[in-house]
Protein backbone atom coordinates (compact mmCIF):
# COMPACT_ATOMS: atom_id res chain seq x y z
CA UNK A 1 0.00 0.00 0.00
CA UNK A 2 1.87 3.25 -1.24
CA UNK A 3 -0.31 6.52 0.59
CA UNK A 4 0.24 10.00 0.93
CA UNK A 5 -1.17 11.96 3.95
CA UNK A 6 -2.47 14.94 3.18
CA UNK A 7 -3.70 17.94 6.04
CA UNK A 8 -3.51 21.37 7.72
CA UNK A 9 -0.81 21.68 9.77
CA UNK A 10 -2.12 20.48 13.05
CA UNK A 11 -4.72 17.97 10.95
CA UNK A 12 -2.43 15.11 13.21
CA UNK A 13 -1.17 13.71 9.86
CA UNK A 14 2.47 12.82 11.99
CA UNK A 15 0.64 10.99 14.76
CA UNK A 16 -1.83 9.01 12.25
CA UNK A 17 1.08 8.49 10.15
CA UNK A 18 3.10 6.55 13.29
CA UNK A 19 -0.02 4.54 13.94
CA UNK A 20 -0.94 3.36 10.19
CA UNK A 21 2.41 2.52 9.77
CA UNK A 22 2.32 0.11 12.56
CA UNK A 23 -1.09 -0.95 11.77
CA UNK A 24 -0.14 -1.98 7.59
CA UNK A 25 3.59 -2.61 8.08
CA UNK A 26 5.16 -0.19 6.02
CA UNK A 27 7.52 2.72 6.67
CA UNK A 28 6.52 6.59 7.37
CA UNK A 29 8.62 9.02 5.07
CA UNK A 30 8.73 12.13 6.50
CA UNK A 31 10.31 14.56 3.77
CA UNK A 32 12.18 16.57 6.98
CA UNK A 33 13.63 13.20 8.53
CA UNK A 34 14.47 11.80 5.29
CA UNK A 35 16.59 14.66 4.48
CA UNK A 36 18.34 14.72 7.54
CA UNK A 37 19.33 11.35 6.84
CA UNK A 38 20.27 12.26 3.57
CA UNK A 39 22.38 14.87 4.69
CA UNK A 40 24.11 12.82 7.95
CA UNK A 41 25.08 9.49 5.07
CA UNK A 42 26.39 12.06 2.66
CA UNK A 43 24.73 10.49 0.06
CA UNK A 44 25.16 12.91 -3.61
CA UNK A 45 21.74 14.44 -3.43
CA UNK A 46 21.97 14.96 0.41
CA UNK A 47 25.14 16.97 -0.17
CA UNK A 48 23.60 18.81 -2.58
CA UNK A 49 20.46 19.45 -0.06
CA UNK A 50 23.19 20.53 2.38
CA UNK A 51 24.69 23.25 -0.15
CA UNK A 52 21.34 24.77 -0.52
CA UNK A 53 20.80 24.14 3.48
CA UNK A 54 24.15 26.09 4.54
CA UNK A 55 23.33 29.33 2.40
CA UNK A 56 20.05 29.67 4.05
CA UNK A 57 18.46 28.83 0.72
CA UNK A 58 15.04 26.59 0.05
CA UNK A 59 16.22 23.32 -1.03
CA UNK A 60 14.74 22.71 -4.45
CA UNK A 61 12.19 20.45 -5.81
CA UNK A 62 14.22 18.29 -7.83
CA UNK A 63 16.52 17.64 -4.85
CA UNK A 64 13.71 16.48 -2.57
CA UNK A 65 12.12 14.05 -5.02
CA UNK A 66 15.80 12.82 -5.77
CA UNK A 67 15.86 12.19 -1.90
CA UNK A 68 12.54 10.55 -1.70
CA UNK A 69 13.32 8.25 -4.86
CA UNK A 70 16.88 7.34 -3.23
CA UNK A 71 14.70 6.43 0.00
CA UNK A 72 11.97 4.80 -1.82
CA UNK A 73 13.86 2.29 -3.18
CA UNK A 74 15.35 1.14 -0.16
CA UNK A 75 14.16 -2.83 0.90
CA UNK A 76 11.98 -1.88 3.39
CA UNK A 77 9.59 0.20 1.27
CA UNK A 78 9.39 -3.11 -1.18
CA UNK A 79 5.84 -3.50 0.29
CA UNK A 80 4.46 0.26 0.09
CA UNK A 81 4.88 3.47 1.97
CA UNK A 82 3.50 5.94 3.87
CA UNK A 83 4.54 9.62 2.63
CA UNK A 84 4.04 12.68 5.13
CA UNK A 85 5.15 16.65 4.13
CA UNK A 86 5.21 15.57 0.63
CA UNK A 87 4.57 16.19 -1.69
CA UNK A 88 3.93 19.68 -0.73
CA UNK A 89 2.74 21.77 -4.02
CA UNK A 90 1.09 20.59 -7.51
CA UNK A 91 4.78 21.35 -9.01
CA UNK A 92 5.96 18.72 -6.22
CA UNK A 93 3.42 16.36 -7.46
CA UNK A 94 4.09 16.24 -11.11
CA UNK A 95 7.84 15.59 -10.43
CA UNK A 96 6.76 12.74 -8.53
CA UNK A 97 4.48 11.17 -11.23
CA UNK A 98 7.81 11.85 -13.67
CA UNK A 99 9.89 10.28 -11.60
CA UNK A 100 7.65 7.20 -11.72
CA UNK A 101 6.58 7.86 -8.11
CA UNK A 102 3.03 6.09 -7.82
CA UNK A 103 0.38 5.71 -4.91
CA UNK A 104 -2.60 3.48 -4.39
CA UNK A 105 -4.63 6.48 -1.93
CA UNK A 106 -4.23 9.71 -0.90
CA UNK A 107 -5.80 10.28 2.38
CA UNK A 108 -6.72 13.64 3.06
CA UNK A 109 -7.19 14.65 6.95
CA UNK A 110 -10.30 17.30 6.80
CA UNK A 111 -10.28 19.45 10.13
CA UNK A 112 -11.83 23.33 10.36
CA UNK A 113 -9.51 26.01 10.90
CA UNK A 114 -11.05 27.01 14.39
CA UNK A 115 -10.43 23.52 15.41
CA UNK A 116 -6.75 23.68 14.25
CA UNK A 117 -5.99 26.94 15.80
CA UNK A 118 -7.81 25.72 19.23
CA UNK A 119 -5.69 22.54 19.48
CA UNK A 120 -2.10 24.23 18.40
CA UNK A 121 -2.55 27.26 19.94
CA UNK A 122 -3.65 25.02 23.60
CA UNK A 123 -0.05 23.03 23.41
CA UNK A 124 2.58 23.39 25.63
CA UNK A 125 5.92 21.63 26.12
CA UNK A 126 8.24 21.68 28.85
CA UNK A 127 11.76 24.03 28.61
CA UNK A 128 13.79 21.30 30.55
CA UNK A 129 12.41 17.13 29.63
CA UNK A 130 10.43 18.24 26.70
CA UNK A 131 6.66 17.24 27.56
CA UNK A 132 3.84 17.81 25.59
CA UNK A 133 0.80 18.86 27.16
CA UNK A 134 -2.73 20.79 26.13
CA UNK A 135 -4.50 23.53 28.14
CA UNK A 136 -7.68 20.96 27.52
CA UNK A 137 -7.41 17.96 26.16
CA UNK A 138 -3.82 16.96 28.16
CA UNK A 139 -3.52 19.14 31.32
CA UNK A 140 -0.43 19.00 33.72
CA UNK A 141 -1.56 18.85 37.26
CA UNK A 142 -0.83 22.52 38.26
CA UNK A 143 -1.11 25.07 35.28
CA UNK A 144 2.39 26.18 33.96
CA UNK A 145 4.09 23.22 35.40
CA UNK A 146 5.30 20.16 33.78
CA UNK A 147 4.35 17.14 35.59
CA UNK A 148 7.16 15.14 35.13
CA UNK A 149 10.39 17.09 36.19
CA UNK A 150 8.81 20.21 37.43
CA UNK A 151 9.93 22.52 34.67
CA UNK A 152 8.37 25.44 32.95
CA UNK A 153 5.85 24.75 30.31
CA UNK A 154 5.58 27.15 27.64
CA UNK A 155 4.34 27.85 24.36
CA UNK A 156 6.47 27.11 21.26
CA UNK A 157 6.61 29.94 18.41
CA UNK A 158 5.08 27.28 15.82
CA UNK A 159 2.17 27.09 18.26
CA UNK A 160 1.82 30.72 18.39
CA UNK A 161 -2.03 31.85 16.99
CA UNK A 162 -0.06 34.35 14.44
CA UNK A 163 2.18 31.59 13.26
CA UNK A 164 -0.29 29.19 13.10
CA UNK A 165 -2.91 31.20 11.07
CA UNK A 166 -0.03 32.03 9.00
CA UNK A 167 1.23 28.35 8.28
CA UNK A 168 -2.93 27.38 7.42
CA UNK A 169 -2.99 30.29 4.93
CA UNK A 170 0.61 28.98 3.11
CA UNK A 171 -1.54 25.36 3.67
CA UNK A 172 -4.72 27.06 1.48
CA UNK A 173 -3.02 28.71 -0.68
CA UNK A 174 -0.45 25.81 -1.66
CA UNK A 175 -1.00 22.45 -0.61
CA UNK A 176 -5.08 22.02 -0.75
CA UNK A 177 -5.09 22.18 -4.58
CA UNK A 178 -3.59 18.98 -4.29
CA UNK A 179 -7.17 17.51 -3.54
CA UNK A 180 -8.31 18.19 -6.45
CA UNK A 181 -5.27 17.09 -8.37
CA UNK A 182 -5.40 13.54 -7.15
CA UNK A 183 -9.19 13.56 -7.02
CA UNK A 184 -8.74 13.95 -10.97
CA UNK A 185 -6.67 11.02 -10.68
CA UNK A 186 -9.06 8.80 -8.84
CA UNK A 187 -6.97 8.30 -5.75
CA UNK A 188 -8.22 10.75 -3.44
CA UNK A 189 -10.02 9.58 -0.13
CA UNK A 190 -11.44 12.50 2.65
CA UNK A 191 -11.72 11.58 6.21
CA UNK A 192 -13.12 13.66 8.75
CA UNK A 193 -11.20 14.03 11.95
CA UNK A 194 -13.02 12.58 14.70
CA UNK A 195 -12.81 13.29 18.10
CA UNK A 196 -10.18 11.00 19.24
CA UNK A 197 -6.93 9.80 17.54
CA UNK A 198 -8.23 6.25 17.71
CA UNK A 199 -11.13 7.27 15.75
CA UNK A 200 -9.37 8.90 13.17
CA UNK A 201 -6.98 5.77 12.29
CA UNK A 202 -10.49 4.06 12.28
CA UNK A 203 -11.81 6.43 9.80
CA UNK A 204 -8.54 6.40 7.61
CA UNK A 205 -8.49 2.21 7.86
CA UNK A 206 -12.33 1.84 6.39
CA UNK A 207 -11.48 3.84 3.53
CA UNK A 208 -8.76 1.96 2.69
CA UNK A 209 -10.15 -1.21 2.84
Amino acid sequence: MKLILLGAPGAGKGTQAERLCKELNIPTISTGNILRAAIKNGTPTGMKAKSFMDAGQLVPDEVIIGIITERLAEADCANGYILDGVPRTIAQAEAMEKAGITFDAVVSIEISDETIMERMSGRRVCESCGASYHVVAVPPKQEGVCDNCGGALVQRKDDAPETVKARLEVYHKETEPLKAFYAQRGLLKSVENQPTVEGTTDAIMRVLR
